[in-house]
């Protein structure tokens, strides 16, 4: 009967699940699958199999959804498929403009504080000042991030999992095309 405190944002790993708003609508997920639990849902959740999941949450002051029913989204794995996704490289929804490399995306949720999506970049570099918290896990690809305020420089792969603090700035270097799933946080 409580509503959820925070929205919830995992990428599934393995396992198969269900949750069902307070009304009755059930929304599956499975491997592949990004899902949102928006904060103030009431609802059921059913493990149908053991379930590995990475998750974050975005503590946020205010319910940013209204109506009678707050509902869960999940996003499958097909929607991260290069037709359904946007070309992005002046107005990156993660980075601002990446100049010359070209990236493309498609936001799935984008209410209140957060943003939840999947983000594609061919190889090259760009510079990062973005303010906002972001964490992402690698479908595919290599890329470096390096920290403008140390220099340290961290290999990202398919398989990692990275949260960046919202201060965070420095040097994105993508050295084979990229897939990632996001959520940044306002």
């Amino acid at each position: 009967p409580n509503g959820k405190g925070a929205t919830e944002v995992f990428y599934m790993v393995e396992g198969h699940g269900c949750l069902c708003d307070a009304d009755g609508v059930k929304h599956y997920f499975g491997p592949g699958d990004m899902v949102i639990i928006p904060k103030g849902h009431t609802g059921r959740w059913d493990v149908n199999t053991p379930v590995h999941k990475l998750w974050v949450v975005n503590d946020h002051p205010n319910v940013e959804e209204s109506g009678p029913v707050i509902r869960v989204q999940v996003n499958h794995y097909q929607d991260f498929s290069p037709q359904c996704l946007s070309d992005t490289s002046a107005n990156d929804p993660l980075y601002g403009n990446t100049g010359s490399v070209s990236s493309a995306s498609n936001t799935f949720y984008d209410v209140g504080p957060t943003k939840v999506g999947v983000w594609t970049c061919n190889s090259g570099s760009f510079e990062v000042a973005s303010g906002v918290r972001q964490w992402f896990h690698m479908l595919e690809g290599t890329m470096f991030i390096t920290d403008s305020s140390d220099g340290t420089s961290k290999r990202c792969v398919a398989g990692d999992t990275v949260m960046l603090p919202a201060e965070w700035s420095g040097y994105v270097d993508v050295v084979k095309p990229t897939k990632k799933v996001f959520t940044v946080a306002l």
